[in-house]
């Protein structure tokens, strides 16, 4: 059987759901300030479960999103807190890779209003190297929705040296189609171009990565998937400042009905899974035994 690199579940999500504080634009990032401590106890709580990847808590730690709290001097003290919580939760289990997070600049979901490649380029300069000064063992771009999105965030990546896994999102509805509209195969210039060390679908409903894997796979690359368990990205999402009070958590994906759909992903040649916001540490221990189960070296 094959080695399977298994990452946590939701850190930003899992983090938001364990204070139970009101909500903000700012999402994790605003709870990571208000209890350091919590982030520690999520990152544990994956490892436990038998993830070897934590990815930092570092999704909204963007100047354009600090702005917008009146954060704008906080970049380099916030992305200290996000590596140090998963690097000491690393070094307490004996093993693992740190996975630097960045996310889409303004908004999730919103291709149309994010900034051209040469000026996302220059924006995600400062936060890709701050999480390379902190000792970041690969760069994660997670939840790009258009090539022009994933094109910004590659050109900065590929000057800071780190190995880079790209993380599109694609239509709940369509797995063949990115968030924008764009096919996805449409992304194949791109990753010869660039040549991410892996590329992943994220932040997408799982019955819609099974299609898109199909089209990863023509890429030539590493490729896996981590989806979410969300019951839609709604409009009211999508709107200037809104809340994870707009996304609502499915009932039916249980843990098992979940690795069952990570464990399709693999015998389809993913060799990189995990999950997604409101995928939890229950969901990749359950994943874990099936991994193990099936004779799947675990990495």
């Amino acid at each position: 059987m094959s080695g399977i690199t298994l990452l946590d579940g939701a850190v930003g999500q899992e983090l938001v759901n364990r204070a139970g504080d009101p909500p903000t634009p700012l999402w994790s990032t605003q709870t990571m300030i208000d209890h350091p401590d919590l982030l520690r106890e999520v990152h544990d709580a994956y490892f436990a479960a038998g993830a070897t990847v934590a990815t930092t808590n570092s999704y909204t730690i963007l100047q354009n999103r600090l702005q917008h709290a009146g954060l704008q001097g906080q970049m380099a003290p916030l992305m200290d807190t996000a590596v140090t919580a998963a690097r000491t939760a690393r070094d307490a289990a004996g093993h693992g890779r740190i996975a630097g997070a960045i996310g889409p600049l303004l908004a999730s979901y919103r291709p149309d209003i994010c900034p051209p490649p040469d000026k996302a380029e220059n924006l995600y300069e400062r936060p890709m190297r701050l999480l390379g000064e902190h000792g970041v063992d690969l760069l994660l771009l997670e939840t790009m929705a258009s090539t022009p999105q994933a094109e910004g965030a590659l050109r900065a990546a590929s000057r800071t040296g780190l190995p880079v896994w790209l993380a599109v999102t694609v239509q709940d509805e369509d797995g063949t189609r990115l968030r924008s509209g764009e096919a996805l195969d449409g992304l194949a210039p791109l990753i010869e171009r660039f040549r991410p060390d892996a590329v992943l679908i994220n932040c997408t409903r799982p019955e819609a990565v099974a299609p898109a894997l199909d089209i990863l796979k023509t890429f030539d690359r590493p490729y896996g998937a981590y989806a979410n368990g969300f019951t839609a990205i709604t409009q009211a999402f999508l709107q200037d400042g809104a809340t994870v009070d707009a996304l609502s958590a499915r009932t039916d994906l249980t843990p098992t009905a979940y690795a069952d759909f990570a464990m399709g992903w693999v015998d389809q040649g993913a060799s990189i899974v995990g999950g997604c916001c409101e995928i939890g540490p229950d969901h990749i221990a359950e994943l874990a035994r099936r991994l193990q189960a099936a004779g799947h070296i675990v990495t």
